[in-house]
Order: C-alpha cells, then sequence, then structure tokens
C-alpha cells in the first residue's frame, strides 16, 4: 500500500453577523470558526482521516513540505519514518502522521487505541465546555442546562472582573448543586492589558473561589509563569490547571517534573500528536499528576483524543474536553454545526462518558460534504480589542499558535 495523496483541507463556518463578546478590558469579535481534515489517501483504495491545525501556515507544510516526503511511503510504516523540520512543521507533521494510523489500523482491521498502545478502557469522561463572557445569571443558567445533558462537568470563561467572576462562581454552583464539576477557564485574565489580573489578584480570587469547590482554575496566569504556577499551586487553594499553550515537550516536561499544576493539558492534535502524548502521559502518571484533553474542534477530534486517552487509566487521562457548540437548538456558546457534521453519525455518550468505538480505524464514517459545504474563508476567526494600552490582536489557526497583531482601527 502507497500514499498517493495528502491533503490538509481547510474549511470555515461564517457567523450570519459578527459576535460580540465585552469583557472586562475591552471586547472579543468572532467572524467564523474554521477547521481542518486531514486526508490521506492510498493506491489501495483506503482513505485515513484526521482533524488538524486550522490555519493557512499548516496548509501550506502539508502542501509544499509534509505531502511531497510522504507519497509513495506505505503508511502501515508511519512509526519508522523520519521526518525532519522545525518546530512549528514538525507539529503539523504528527498531526498528519495521525491520519496514517488511521489507514494502519484500517489495513490492520483494528481500533486506532490498539496501535497505539491498547485500549484499557472503552469509555473516557467528557466535560461539557462551553460560556463565554456572560452574566453570572447567564453563566449559571448554562451550568444548569449542560449539566441537564448528562454532563458531570462545566467549563466557561469569566472575563467580568474579580468581584463579579466570584459572583459567577457563586451562582454556577448553586445552579448545579454539589456533585457537578465546575472549571474555570481564566485564559481572558492575562488578555486585558493594563487591566489583566495580577498575580496577587489571582491569588486572592482563588482562595474566595476554593469555597465552592471547582474542578480547576485553568491558566489563571501567563502560560509561560511556571514559577507563578509552582508559587499558585504551592497554595494549595483549588487545582490548578495548565498546558495547551505550551510550545513544546520540555514545557510539558518543567510542569510536570517541577509541580506547576495539578491537570496537565495538551492538544495532541496541535501540540506535538500521540507519541508525544504517551511521553507526557508517561511523566504524569511518574509524578501523580492528571491529564485533561483540551479539544476545542470538531467531533472528529474529540474522537481522535478519546483513541488516545483509553489507553492510559483514568487515574492518569481523566478528562476529555467536548465543545458545546448550540447546534439544533442544543445549549452551548455559538452554532459550529461543521463540528457535527464531519461525522455521519453522532457520536455515542452515555452518563456523560464518550463510549469509543472498537471497529476499524476511528470506528466511524466521515462526511466529506461537509468540504464543499463550508468553504474556507480566509484570515483571522476571531479578535480582541484591549482598551488600554489601545490595540486590536487576531487569533489565527487553534489556540496554540501565537496572535499576531492587527491594524489598531479594525
Amino acid at each position: 500500500m502507497k500514499i498517493t495523496d495528502v491533503q490538509g483541507i481547510l474549511m470555515s463556518h461564517p457567523f450570519p453577523e459578527p459576535l460580540r463578546l465585552p469583557f472586562w478590558g475591552g471586547e472579543r469579535t468572532i467572524l467564523k470558526r474554521d477547521a481542518m481534515l486531514i486526508r490521506v489517501t492510498t493506491d489501495a483504495g483506503l482513505i485515513g482521516y484526521a482533524p488538524g491545525p486550522a490555519h493557512e501556515r499548516a496548509a501550506l507544510e502539508i502542501r509544499e513540505v509534509i505531502r511531497p516526503f510522504l507519497l509513495g511511503r506505505d503508511p502501515r510504516k508511519w512509526a519508522s519514518l523520519m521526518f525532519k523540520g522545525n518546530l512549528e512543521m514538525t507539529k503539523t507533521y504528527h498531526a498528519v502522521e495521525i491520519a496514517l494510523i488511521d489507514l494502519a489500523a484500517k489495513s490492520e482491521g483494528c481500533a486506532v487505541s490498539e496501535l497505539i498502545g491498547g485500549r484499557r478502557r472503552d469509555r473516557i469522561k467528557l466535560y461539557g465546555s462551553a460560556g463565554m463572557y456572560m452574566s453570572p445569571d447567564r453563566f449559571a443558567e448554562e451550568a444548569a442546562a449542560i449539566a441537564r445533558l448528562g454532563f458531570t462537568a462545566y467549563k466557561m470563561r469569566p472575563a467580568l472582573g474579580p468581584e463579579l467572576d466570584l459572583e459567577t462562581v457563586r451562582r454556577m454552583r448553586e445552579a448545579v448543586g454539589p456533585d457537578v464539576g465546575l472549571m474555570i477557564d481564566a485564559h481572558s485574565w492575562w488578555r486585558m492589558g493594563d487591566r489583566s489580573y495580577s498575580r496577587n489578584m489571582v491569588t486572592d480570587l482563588a482562595r474566595a473561589m476554593a469555597a465552592y469547590q471547582p474542578t480547576w482554575l485553568e491558566e489563571p496566569l501567563p502560560p509561560d509563569d511556571h514559577a507563578g504556577y509552582r508559587q499558585l499551586r504551592a497554595d494549595r487553594t483549588v487545582p490548578i490547571a495548565t498546558g495547551e499553550h505550551e510550545p513544546d515537550e520540555a514545557g510539558f516536561q518543567d510542569l510536570i517534573e517541577t509541580g506547576a499544576a495539578d491537570f496537565v493539558q495538551m492538544d495532541t492534535c496541535c501540540q506535538g500528536g500521540f507519541a508525544m502524548g504517551r511521553r507526557i502521559f508517561a511523566a504524569i502518571e511518574r509524578k501523580g499528576l492528571r491529564f485533561a484533553f483540551h479539544s476545542w474542534g470538531t467531533t472528529l477530534e474529540v474522537l481522535a483524543a478519546a483513541h488516545l486517552g483509553i489507553c492510559w487509566p483514568a487515574e492518569v487521562v481523566e478528562w476529555l474536553e467536548y465543545p458545546c457548540y448550540s447546534n439544533s437548538g442544543r445549549p452551548g456558546m455559538y452554532p459550529f454545526p461543521l463540528a457535527d457534521e464531519i461525522l455521519r453519525e453522532p457520536l455515542r455518550i452515555e452518563g456523560g462518558d464518550l463510549i469509543v468505538p472498537n471497529t476499524p480505524g476511528w470506528g466511524v464514517d466521515i462526511d466529506e460534504r461537509v468540504i464543499e459545504k463550508y468553504p474556507f474563508i480566509p484570515g483571522p476567526w476571531s479578535f480582541f480589542r484591549i482598551d488600554s494600552p489601545a490595540e486590536t490582536v487576531a487569533v489565527t489557526g487553534d489556540h496554540s499558535v501565537k496572535w499576531v497583531e492587527t491594524d489598531s482601527t479594525r
């Protein structure tokens, strides 16, 4: 079996009107959501799929460098292929490698999970990830709605200032009761320019939030401030989560070895692939920490992470993020129908757990009609307008891609 083509196909779902979300230090505008489907075809008629980094640089790397490297090679030998490139291109290659693993699994007639370590279980715990920049009452309403869907935990993104953020957590806990987990994703607190929360403010807020027993407080400090994370975790007020913005494996290993987090997070499809994920899981297990997948795209991305996660015990790989989009009238942050439509059948979720298929490859059918239905729209998908100092920054691609400055008058 030989590879005959490699594609990184970008797609976009534009919003009918820009979504404007004010926060304590400015306003965020969301124009669209992007996704990438990696497709690898062979002369045997088999096709391998994977979710990819949803940005133009990755598509160019696949077209110009990774495709020529892979043409004519046997995808079943994926583990021995030695691709050489810079750090970011190597991350993109490892996303493509996941499609090779899908091909190899289909050829062997087994599930992907059996080729990457062997499944230890058939399910993984999900948390419903939604809430963005809302009032305390609306956060509480959405938390209760996500819990009614069957998720055992809910993640939100506050950005209202310390007092209202604390009030939001209080109201959410009141709305869902004591048995539903609450994840507080503070990724905006250090993105407010002059109004970004100081380390002392974060420490005080963490201590106050502890009364409501959050499952974790996520990225309350700039991701590269590992010393700050170690100090905050040493306070032992709330569990600390971080990792989805680590630039390389050394960053993850430092988080783990120096005790900077209780929950280490990684997007395996965008930050280094399955082999790197397994090395990180092993280090987490040695240190007695826990892992939680970052997954912010399509249901294919959720499923790919799940196949890796079930190769480890739940005491190590505990949580998988399930982004809740308001498709078909469901509660969630905004509509992103492409995220669901990429699979011909919905994922099987029982009791808040994803049941991972054990049939060949991913165990699902990809619906390629999304490629024509959602043509790619170039440009950033989201903008942050910062009030002080006055500037606008753009978000291109996945979370882990650094921002680029844009015209401040936009």
